[in-house]
């Protein structure tokens, strides 16, 4: 059981590796269509590598400076809190055990 979750974890940190390749930039371009709400999502998953990657380059960023508001911030927080309960169910359930 433990051999399948550490090769899952494995494969989902790669993927998520390979994939942040659409960071978030914390350059203002008005020619470039604004980031919406799929886009939020995607950069509150990668926002842990976001974080870490933005230490080294300063063109990277946490939050995407340039997106259309109120549904962005929702898919961005969306995954976010859900990060974070499903961190705090998974080491409850762990406590049970």
């Amino acid at each position: 059981m433990k051999k399948k979750l550490v090769i899952l974890l494995a494969l989902t940190i790669g993927l998520t590796l390979v994939l942040s390749g659409c960071f978030p930039s914390s350059i203002m371009d008005e020619t470039v269509n604004p980031a919406g709400f799929f886009w939020g999502l995607w950069h509150g998953l990668i926002a842990p590598i976001s974080l870490i990657a933005s230490i080294f380059n300063s063109d990277v960023s946490l939050y995407e400076v340039n997106n259309v508001g109120f549904w962005y911030n929702l898919g961005f927080y969306l995954v976010i809190a859900g990060e974070g309960f499903g961190i705090k169910f998974c080491t409850r359930s762990n406590r049970q055990q």
